[in-house]
């Protein structure tokens, strides 16, 4: 048994940190700012307001819910499934949207909602979300990290 993490270790680690702080930090600001949140699923025209209000209301407790069992490291690759297809999941409403001519803002850590056609991001959007489902990926395939409670749990197996 190692007692130090190697190269891969660390990168599973720090994909756990980041991704599961990036969902953190994105639902609290959903959930802190319900309102928004269905203003930003209501902008993307692909649900009726109620199924928009549905989805805003539970996305953020998803979101903080992996984000808070990724920062811990319990239950990290069904985490990682989980924040995978989360990103898959805004990747194709982010692509959705651009391509019917949307002018939006993702909502990821905003309220969301119309903005001005040359303050759409959707590539950096997009490109950030494929980064992060990345790391999701890598985690799926390498959910032993260290300083985990899954390593805690699993020490010696």
């Amino acid at each position: 048994m190692r007692s130090r993490p190697g190269g891969a270790d660390t990168v599973g680690m720090l994909a756990r940190l980041i991704l599961g702080g990036v969902l953190l930090v994105s639902g609290s600001l959903k959930l802190a700012d319900l309102t928004g949140a269905i203003q930003s699923v209501v902008a993307y025209e692909i649900f009726d307001y109620e199924a928009a209000r549905l989805v805003a209301t539970m996305l953020p407790v998803v979101e903080v819910a992996v984000g808070v069992l990724l920062l811990v490291g319990l239950l990290t690759r069904a985490s990682a499934v989980v924040a995978g297809l989360l990103m898959l999941a805004f990747i194709a409403g982010i692509i959705s949207a651009w391509s019917r001519g949307l002018t939006i803002d993702c909502g990821c850590f905003s309220s969301g909602g119309p903005v001005d056609p040359g303050e759409t991001t959707y590539l950096l959007d997009i490109l950030r979300d494929l980064g992060l489902m990345m790391l999701a990926g890598w985690l799926v395939l390498r959910p032993r990290t260290p300083w985990s409670v899954d390593a805690l749990l699993l020490k010696g197996r």
